[in-house]
């Protein structure tokens, strides 16, 4: 007896998923071959993803905001910095007696300005909301989230994919966190440079920088937090592989 999946004989369905992706292959190399194709509108829908709704893009900015602040707060409780803006504001905290929140915003604003005349307002004004609003989680996390001791490995490696994740639920949904990031998503869109490498080039000069302020030895864990959080953006944020919007 034949399995059915969904009314349709199972060699049918794969007939069909068979179908479409060719029809996607033909479509990347000539678009107008399979047009009026009763596949074609089936193969076009899957290729350009469904657009996610508002309510999606307030709890995925949410998700990504809580990310980023817990993968701080790791960090910092283990003296270590990161890549990127989050990284900058984490040196930075360590030379001046301002918390890392206040110091987060204070570099943002140049790339905000930046990213409304390259990046468009929509892409701004959801960067700047996310900005603010890990400043004012941070600012909370005293009263709300303390960390006695945490080993230097465990910092590194889980709070920088931490704010990796952070960094890729926002890019996702059209926002970023502000600083390197948006100018790494910008080179991404506009010149097809992989946003993680760029990342990486960026995250190794800081790094450099921060042997002038902490140990060798805390600067080779900063590394390790530094590849992970870009480790998860070369990984996962790659045109074509996701299709929502």
């Amino acid at each position: 007896m034949r399995e059915i999946i969904g009314g349709a004989p199972r060699h049918q369905e794969s007939r069909a998923r068979r179908l479409v992706v060719f029809d996607v292959l033909i479509m990347e190399h000539n678009p107008g071959a399979i047009a009026g194709s009763p596949r074609s509108a089936i193969a076009a829908a899957d290729t350009i993803g469904v657009p996610h709704s508002v309510l999606e893009d307030i709890y995925a900015m949410v998700i990504g905001m809580a990310f980023v602040v817990v993968g701080l707060v790791l960090l910092k409780a283990a003296g270590l910095v990161t890549g990127g803006v989050a990284g900058i504001a984490l040196l930075a905290s360590y030379l001046f007696p301002l918390p890392v929140g206040t110091i987060f915003t204070l570099v943002n604003i140049p790339f905000f300005l930046f990213a409304y005349f390259t990046m468009g307002p929509r892409f701004a004004l959801k960067s700047t909301v996310a900005s603010f609003g890990i400043t004012f989680a941070l600012a909370a996390m005293p009263q709300t989230f303390n960390v006695a001791f945490v080993n230097p490995l465990f910092a590194a490696f889980v709070g920088g994919t931490l704010c990796g994740m952070g960094v890729l639920a926002l890019a996702r949904h059209g926002a970023g966190v502000g600083g390197t990031g948006i100018f790494t998503l910008w080179l991404q869109r506009e010149r097809g440079i992989n946003a993680g490498i760029t990342q990486v080039c960026i995250d190794a000069t800081i790094l450099l920088v921060s042997l002038t302020t902490i140990p060798a030895g805390r600067v080779a864990w900063s590394a390790l937090s530094a590849l992970a959080m870009s480790a998860m953006v070369v990984a996962w944020h790659r045109p074509g592989r996701y299709t929502g919007r």
